[in-house]
């Protein structure tokens, strides 16, 4: 006989939040530090380094981030390089992440008015200290609000990580609802900690998006 819903499982709920926040954060940190290689080879002047950047972003973009744990998990393993779950969701979702936060960046980048650069050149900086003395510093203000924007998407698509097994906010939510079969109550529970924790940073990056955008002042 299935018994009801108790504060054993509310607590494993609890606990599995500091996964979803793990596997977000690694992602967010790889996939930025990925990210902001691919925003330079994207502007490089270079077309040997811009056209694999492209091509890296088109190919991301274009395949779901279900298709790319598979391949990392399941795909590798065929091979024998078999990665812990967590591992193989980092893994995945930091190259869905490098893609998306380098054009994200990439956009914020390329649109520093042209005179911006004129006036480094004339100043004969280099192209590198154009962008990290002038050019990226404005670009940041920029380009806060997509990225938290983006960060909220993220910590939403954790959720994907439950199908290779990783045991994050909704793989719990699946365990606890096989154990007692209460699907409503467990995944609105699942539902609700998912707002909790997008919520804030959704208002956030709204409340930047309007202090930043002088052009409506």
């Amino acid at each position: 006989m299935m018994g009801g819903f108790s504060w054993t499982y509310f607590f494993f709920m609890v606990q599995s939040i500091g996964w979803t926040l793990v596997l977000s954060a690694l992602a967010f940190v790889l996939g930025g530090a990925g990210g902001f290689l691919v925003m330079l080879a994207r502007i490089s002047p270079r077309a040997w380094l811009r056209r694999p950047a492209i091509l890296f972003i088109e190919c991301v973009q274009g395949i779901p981030l279900l298709i790319l744990l598979f391949i990392v998990y399941f795909g590798l393993s065929v091979y024998g390089l078999v990665l812990p779950a967590l591992v193989a969701a980092g893994l995945a979702m930091m190259i869905y992440t490098s893609a998306y936060l380098g054009d994200i960046w990439r956009g914020c980048v390329q649109a520093m008015p042209r005179p911006q650069w004129e006036a480094s050149e004339c100043l004969s900086l280099t192209r590198w200290q154009t962008l990290r003395l002038v050019i990226i510093p404005q670009a940041m203000r920029l380009s806060l609000p997509p990225t938290i924007g983006f960060l909220v998407q993220l910590i939403k698509l954790t959720s994907l990580a439950s199908v290779i097994g990783f045991v994050e906010l909704t793989r719990a939510g699946q365990i606890i609802n096989n154990s007692i079969f209460q699907p409503f109550l467990v995944f609105l529970l699942v539902g609700t900690f998912y707002f909790l924790l997008c919520y804030p940073l959704s208002r956030w990056s709204a409340s930047m998006e309007r202090k930043l955008n002088v052009s409506h002042r």
